[in-house]
């Protein structure tokens, strides 16, 4: 999987995502569980965008990301911002040399590009071992409604003057997965041609039970398990679970 050009995109195609929200109930579930340090680690940052706001809100961010790309963009953001915020190149599956964090969070659905269970797993006994006692895990993944309805055999359009895409979902090999077709034209403002970037992307996604025990097996207690940015019980047509742990 690419994100070279896709790095560079993505802030674009992600202009409209409810970032605000994801910051708001972040803060939410630390009054509610009563978590006073700021000491927070964004895994699978990608362009920063979370980041930045975290840090904006007083949090002492650090920012981890297995794209190259996706970090250089995060870092110039920071920079120009006049935001410091220390970003590494690393998986979440090995968080080795990491320190402690008060709040470790995996946003904007990035754990269903995980492909194994073996792999969710092991990120979240990672992220045990780096959260402080008593600190917290959030993180959302698509539901298996939104994969099956909302993805799959679907074809996603953009015709804008800069920037045009088409976008295929595909049913993954794997349950509960799906496999993404993208191609990207971009103009080129010298030439006044358009350049293609292809970009393929996979993504799984597991029942809320599974995910559930997961976290229990890790070390975690689960502490609440809602959709949609609310204080709800996920639907059959949900299509973002959020989950709220705390280290043991």
């Amino acid at each position: 999987m690419s994100y070279e050009q896709f790095a560079y995109l993505y802030d674009e195609l992600m202009k409209d995502a409810p970032y605000n929200e994801w910051v708001r109930f972040v803060k939410e579930k630390l009054v509610k569980y009563e978590v006073t340090g700021i000491r927070l680690l964004d895994l699978a940052c990608g362009t920063g965008e979370l980041s930045i706001r975290f840090a904006d809100e007083g949090f002492q961010v650090t920012g981890v990301d297995l794209s190259s790309d996706m970090l250089a963009v995060a870092q110039a953001k920071a920079e120009s911002k006049g935001v410091h915020i220390p970003f590494f190149e690393q998986n979440m599956i090995d968080l080795e040399g990491q320190g402690q964090f008060d709040l470790i969070g995996i946003f904007c659905d990035s754990l269903n590009y995980l492909q194994t269970e073996e792999e969710v797993k092991e990120t979240f006994s990672s992220v045990c071992q780096h959260v402080t006692p008593n600190g917290l895990f959030m993180f959302d993944v698509h539901s298996i409604y939104k994969i099956a309805h909302g993805f799959i055999d679907q074809t996603f359009a953009l015709n804008d003057e800069r920037l045009c895409y088409i976008w295929n979902s595909f049913s993954g090999e794997n349950k509960y997965s799906v496999e993404h077709d993208l191609s990207f034209f971009v103009l080129d403002e010298l030439s006044g041609k358009y350049d293609r970037y292809d970009e393929f992307h996979y993504q799984r996604t597991y029942p809320v039970e599974q995910y559930s025990n997961w976290l229990i097996e890790a070390g975690f207690e689960l502490l609440e398990v809602c959709a949609d940015f609310k204080s709800i019980l996920p639907e059959p047509e949900s299509e973002r679970i959020f989950f709220v742990a705390r280290k043991k």
